[in-house]
């Protein structure tokens, strides 16, 4: 049997007193219906994982969640489980008491289902990209970049990611200053072949 992992004991001594029994709780149900499962840290959160990822939980300010990796593929006929919306939520919603859990031998039948589709090797349906339409460059923008040849020059060799990332950057600005200044700067970046989020990039 895997052995616990201390930093998800850390996680659990950190959490707010509330979600303490909850994250015992869930922790325990995990390993009576899976003993194999491996425990880890996954993007702070504590998560299982059999055969692949299985399932994960997390505590925060005045909630927890617990979500199961392939919650689309789990059969459901009551509608329990909820598909993920957001980084706070899960496929319970928003946990603030035990009371909020389903009966403990639901919660280990959703915990079997989701190790069988990781036995068979079942994969998560790839989601389609649908790409993003192409923004069109404001005419004050265009008259500035006319004035700028080596800003022109590079902008117009950029791939279209890059493009719109300064495009949504100017246009967004709530104030005709703000959006003056960030064109400024964007044509002083632009003109040096630098993308729009440079400073972040890698050297």
């Amino acid at each position: 049997m895997p052995k616990p992992d201390k930093r998800i004991d850390a996680m659990i001594a950190k959490s707010a007193d509330f979600a303490k029994p909850i994250l015992i709780h869930l922790r325990k149900l995990v390993h009576i219906a899976c003993p194999d499962v491996e425990e880890t840290i996954k993007w702070s959160f504590g998560a299982f994982e059999y055969k692949g990822p299985l399932c994960g939980m997390a505590s925060f300010k005045q909630h927890c969640t617990f979500g199961f990796w392939k919650v689309t593929l789990i059969p459901d006929p009551k509608g329990i489980l909820q598909e993920k919306k957001d980084d706070a939520s899960g496929s319970f919603g928003r946990i603030t008491s035990l009371k909020d859990l389903p009966a403990d031998k639901v919660i280990i039948g959703f915990i079997k289902a989701a190790m069988k589709l990781n036995e068979e090797g079942v994969k998560l349906p790839a989601k389609k990209i649908v790409p993003k339409k192409p923004i069109p460059v404001p005419d004050y923008f265009t008259k500035a970049l006319l004035k700028n040849k080596k800003a022109a020059a590079a902008f117009e060799a950029f791939s279209p990611a890059h493009k719109r990332e300064y495009l949504e950057w100017i246009t967004e600005a709530k104030t005709e200053e703000t959006r003056l200044k960030r064109q400024a700067t964007a044509l002083e970046w632009i003109a040096e072949g630098k993308g729009r989020n440079w400073k972040y990039q890698r050297k």
